[in-house]
């Protein structure tokens, strides 16, 4: 299908209604700090006392960046808010149970599998496929969300938990507002996720530039090290191992690929897998979801602008990718390329769990096909990409990404 849609969207009355409603609420909400965290201390039951100095600057970078260069619908301005005092009540909620429990620090991440690519690359399959084996920990988005529940929030054995309600709510306006996003990336209150929505939680990540709009707070989060919020993320991981079980996790972000520096210093014993793709396909289908995804946040949707942004902004994590691929040791790491993935799904999965020295057992491969069975790829349906939409000239991106295919043996694809 076309997406048809994109500087004028198109809502359901259903969804117009419930849209309207939240906008409708905008005005009981800012985007600043002390609202924020207010909302946060509210829900979390607890005072504001974990939050430094720094955290609440970065906060207020965050809120000035949307406030001043975003264009938030109302809907959108309710949305960020939301978002953040989530992100600001799980902070919150991690400290408070460090607090109680602080033998937490004493558990180790050990040897994980860490998958570092660019989205469209087939990161997210290979991370569903190895998420399905029973061998390895991995991360459900509705407790990507939440990793910590309020102690009033806490269930009775045998009750359900609270968050995956929140989660199947969430999905369905997604579903409904984006009807079309499932062919590009299909989210579950279930499905694998990536732990990008962790570092969120310390508000340092560049999940924030696909929220919304903002070059101050990329430039921001560019300019500082990226250390200390990678040590957060390992401390984030112990506490939903203490919560929830598990031994070797296996992990999944973009970011990392312009970060192999800290993940390297954090995770030094991991195994990184690294994807590779024609970054001609990867900026087209990239610029095309995050301008479909726009719909949810901004007034006006700008394509032309997104296109702009997304393709400097990959360009960049390329160019780090290149510069530092070798800060990777070569008996931890491994590179996968999408058109070899593709061909040979087994094979690329053996050369992934021999770097990682991870036994690949029956049981694991029967769980790999038992969810390829029940996700046949495609089964949504496929989208159109439309370059042009975003000003975008083939054979010149072809020549900008230069640099990265004479690095890496990517295919070309037309």
């Amino acid at each position: 299908m076309r997406i048809d849609d994109l500087t004028a969207p198109h809502f359901t009355p259903d969804v117009d209604q419930i849209r309207g409603a939240v906008a409708a609420m905008a005005g009981d909400v800012r985007l600043e700090p002390g609202f924020i965290v207010d909302a946060a201390c509210a829900e979390a039951g607890l005072d504001a006392s974990a939050l430094d100095a720094a955290y609440l600057e970065r906060l207020d970078v965050i809120c000035r960046g949307w406030r001043d260069e975003a264009r938030l619908s109302s809907f959108g301005v309710f949305s960020c808010v939301s978002q953040l005092t989530g992100m600001v009540r799980n902070k919150l909620l991690v400290a408070d149970l460090l607090r109680r429990h602080p033998e937490i620090h004493d558990i180790e991440i050990e040897r994980p599998i860490v998958i570092c690519g660019l989205p469209r690359t087939g990161t997210t399959h290979l991370h569903n496929l190895m998420s399905a084996d029973p061998q390895l920990r991995s991360l459900p988005y509705w407790e990507s969300l939440q990793p910590v529940l309020a102690p009033a929030e806490i269930p009775a054995p045998g009750e359900p938990d609270p968050r995956r309600a929140r989660t199947d709510m969430a999905i369905g306006m997604l579903d409904a507002s984006m009807p079309l996003f499932k062919r590009m990336h299909e989210m579950t209150t279930d499905h694998v996720h990536e732990e990008i929505q962790l570092l969120a939680i310390d508000l340092s990540t560049m999940l924030f530039e696909t929220m919304a709009f903002s070059t101050s707070l990329r430039d921001y989060y560019l300019a500082h090290d990226q250390m200390p919020h990678y040590e957060y993320l390992r401390t984030v991981l112990k506490v939903m191992t203490f919560l929830r079980g598990g031994t070797r996790w296996v992990l999944k972000s973009p970011q990392h690929l312009e970060q192999f520096g800290p993940l390297r210093q954090v995770f030094p014993d991991a195994t990184y897998v690294v994807t590779h793709r024609d970054p001609v396909s990867v900026v087209v289908s990239m610029v095309t979801m995050l301008a479909y995804g726009a719909r949810m946040s901004a007034e006006q949707v700008d394509p032309r602008r997104i296109g702009a942004t997304w393709t400097d902004r990959l360009e960049r994590m390329l160019r780090a990718c290149v510069r530092d691929r070798d800060l990777l040791p070569a008996d931890q790491s491994v590179d996968v390329y999408f058109h070899e993935f593709m061909a040979d799904e087994a094979g690329v999965l053996r050369s992934v769990y021999e770097a990682a020295g991870q036994p690949l057992s029956a049981a694991s491969l029967a769980a790999m096909d038992q969810y390829q069975l029940d996700h046949p790829r495609g089964r949504h349906g496929t989208i159109v990409y439309e370059p042009e939409q975003f000003g975008l000239d083939l054979d010149d991106l072809r020549e900008q990404m230069r640099f990265y295919t004479d690095r890496f043996p990517v295919a070309l694809e037309s």
